[in-house]
């Protein structure tokens, strides 16, 4: 498709994004992907785009993604329905290994391809590979079945993959000490990833425009969240469901180092590149 744009907007265009490249640039960014811009195609090919430009200006992106209604209709294929606690998935024996299955196999390999067919290089990974997600059975209120809670991260084979200019991208299972499989939800793994890499940002994409006061206006986005601010939020149950491990992934990353953790709505084209090259950015920014 033609741009609408001139060659001398173009240009403008590029020199504005310079100093945001500058910053970037050799930086560690851990894009987590997931919800309706894995579904429809056109996104998926946009956000697979994104990341390929940002690789090739020198950007160490790692890729970290659910799958989680290619779970769920796998599972209903298989005459079996999902259940959901607090936003994440009850499984039982059977579900880890269509987890497995649907994680590493199919969905980790379609990325890989289409990151391919998008002009980059990418490798996929699984938590299990080299051991680089050890976990235990997440313990609560509620058994939650062969859920994991991450007690290592192992960063060594991604590191080895960005700095020979390869995309990573991961899988979001992990074994025990005993070699026992665990669903590991995505955007705690994400920022798990991010924190062993000392990420300079972690993205993630939601299927909304980021932490809503009312889910059903847009219009009242949180655009800055401080982690002081995080207990009072789930009190007032403006966090709440789905919306619990996403921000509680954003505190985890910015606890343990990751310089800038971002929620934005994978729904809109190019919204990785909205959030890293303007001042306004898009979304809600976790800030210590």
């Amino acid at each position: 498709m033609a741009s609408h744009l001139t060659t001398s907007q173009q240009a403008h265009v590029l020199i504005s994004a310079l100093p945001y490249i500058q910053k970037y640039t050799g930086k560690v960014v851990v894009v987590k992907y997931g919800g309706n811009a894995m579904i429809n195609p056109e996104l998926k090919e946009a956000v697979m785009s994104d990341i390929v430009l940002l690789s090739l200006i020198g950007v160490r992106v790692v890729l970290v993604h659910g799958g989680g209604p290619e779970i769920t209709e796998t599972l209903k294929a298989l005459g079996k329905e999902s259940k959901f606690i607090n936003g994440l998935r009850y499984t039982d024996g059977e579900t880890a290994e269509v987890v497995q299955m649907v994680l590493s196999g199919k969905i980790n390999k379609d990325l890989v391809s289409l990151i391919g067919r998008c002009g980059g290089k990418a490798l996929g990974f699984c938590g299990i590979d080299a051991g680089m997600i050890r976990c235990k059975k997440l313990e609560g209120e509620v058994d939650l079945g062969y859920v994991g809670d991450i007690t290592h991260v192992d960063p060594t084979p991604l590191a080895n993959a960005i700095y020979n200019h390869y995309i990573p991208v991961v899988a979001t299972v992990g074994t025990d000490e005993n070699g026992q499989v665990y669903n590991i939800n995505a955007d705690t793994a994400a920022a798990e990833i991010a924190a062993a890499l000392s990420a300079e940002n972690l993205i993630m994409l939601t299927d909304i425009r980021g932490l809503l006061r009312d889910v059903n206006d847009v219009k009242t986005l949180i655009q800055e969240v401080k982690l002081s601010e995080v207990p009072a939020l789930t009190e007032q149950g403006i966090i709440s469901g789905g919306m619990i491990p996403k921000v509680k992934s954003c505190v985890t990353a910015l606890e343990n180092g990751v310089r800038k953790a971002v929620m934005i709505d994978g729904r809109i084209e190019h919204s990785i590149l909205i959030e890293m090259f303007s001042d306004e950015g898009i979304g809600t920014l976790f800030t210590k």
